[in-house]
């Protein structure tokens, strides 16, 4: 990223040229996204997602993932619309026909929107990228395969878990990349638009480590309130995982000494076992806040006004999109770019954003981690486990 800023600041006719190496980066990324988010919300959904099966604690589960993953997008939406970070920085002028058409588009009506998510080809949706539609495909698909017998479930079931895996490992190769997409991406921004570009940045930093402490102080600590939690020991239960995701910026690390610390707080064995490995994939609320808050901020700066009703229908967008891609390194790009794709949004913005995105990272892991080890205690406490102060 510094060595982006200073080749743009000193070089800028050679920061021209870079931004193909961002171009090839944005490509590697955009052909991960289907088969990724196919793999794995089929395994989360026929592996986990079965109510019948689950009973009571899988239900509870899904109902609390939604509730509180829609409150983090909801004060991220709430924070870029205060802070309004993006609209000090303008880089429509790499692309200016998107951005001339997604400004000129008719509003879209709910019942256009709502048509528009299911798919009518399953290639035709992955090969325009239409990731909510292949998210839509992918849950049907599981919850058809999780009403199968096991028999006939387990090898369809194993080649989606095969997928996934290796998408995990196909995602690590490309962002062996990204050092030098990032480079690329920085030099020619700060090149072609000057340094004036940095304070946008800073705003947005500042912004979603705002929203994230908002998001912890009026929504888990309230549950963790309304649960009659002992709120003392969890946070010490919580210190070591928390930190550990802080400094990795990946959940998989901290996940053995979350469930460890869990069930040494006295939630259940059986419970920490379900509820955190599903939330993993479901409930990751750092992450959806920073989509909400970066998706309008790309809006912002290519100077396209969305209303606060296709504001709300990106909210909803991102509910389906965010789910099932924890495991991957940077997987906010990975939906951010499929949100801009379906909401017809230039990419130029997400490039600048991409120099600030390790920082982000750290912080939003941290709440996810914190999120699902709160999601085990309330749903121990709503099955009437009893913790002692």
């Amino acid at each position: 990223m510094l060595l982006g800023i200073e080749i743009g600041l000193d070089r800028p006719h050679l920061a021209e040229h870079l931004r193909v190496f961002s171009d090839i980066f944005l490509r590697l990324i955009k052909v991960i996204v289907a088969p990724l988010i196919i793999g794995t919300l089929v395994t989360g959904i026929a592996g986990h997602g079965n109510l019948r099966s689950m009973g009571r604690i899988g239900l509870k589960s899904l109902i609390y993932f939604e509730i509180v993953t829609t409150l983090a997008l909801v004060i991220g939406l709430l924070a870029i619309n205060i802070t309004r970070a993006g609209e000090g920085l303008s880089v429509s002028g790499g692309h200016p026909d998107v951005a001339v058409q997604a400004q000129h588009q008719a509003p879209l009506r709910w019942d256009d929107f709502l048509l528009h998510i299911f798919p009518e080809n399953i290639a035709k949706a992955v090969g325009e990228n239409q990731i909510l539609q292949v998210s839509v495909f992918a849950i049907l698909f599981g919850i058809a395969l999780a009403r199968l017998s096991e028999t006939k479930r387990a090898p369809m079931l194993r080649l989606c878990e095969s997928l996934t895996d290796t998408m995990f490992s196909f995602t690590k190769i490309v962002m062996y990349f990204s050092p030098v997409g990032v480079g690329g991406a920085m030099a020619y921004t700060v090149g072609h638009l000057g340094v004036g570009v940095l304070l946008p940045l800073a705003k947005l930093l500042l912004t979603g480590y705002g929203a994230l402490l908002a998001f912890i102080l009026l929504v888990l600590l309230p549950i963790a309130w309304i649960a009659r939690l002992p709120i003392g020991r969890f946070l010490k239960a919580i210190a070591e995982p928390a930190t550990i995701a802080f400094g990795t910026s990946t959940s998989e690390a901290a996940l053995p000494r979350a469930m460890e610390q869990m069930e040494a707080l006295g939630v259940p064995r059986h419970i920490v076992a379900f509820v955190i490995p599903a939330g993993y994939s479901f409930n990751m609320d750092g992450s959806s806040l920073y989509l909400s808050l970066a998706s309008i901020f790309v809006a912002q700066a290519a100077g396209i006004h969305l209303s606060w009703s296709e504001q709300l229908f990106m909210v909803f967008a991102l509910m389906l999109t965010s789910k099932g891609v924890a495991g991957v390194p940077r997987a906010v790009l990975v939906v951010l770019l499929a949100t801009a794709s379906t909401f017809h949004l230039p990419t130029e913005p997400i490039f600048v954003i991409l120099g600030i995105d390790a920082l982000m990272d750290m912080a939003r892991t941290s709440v996810n981690v914190i999120g699902n080890c709160l999601a085990s205690a309330v749903i121990a406490r709503w099955e009437g486990t009893v913790f002692e102060s």
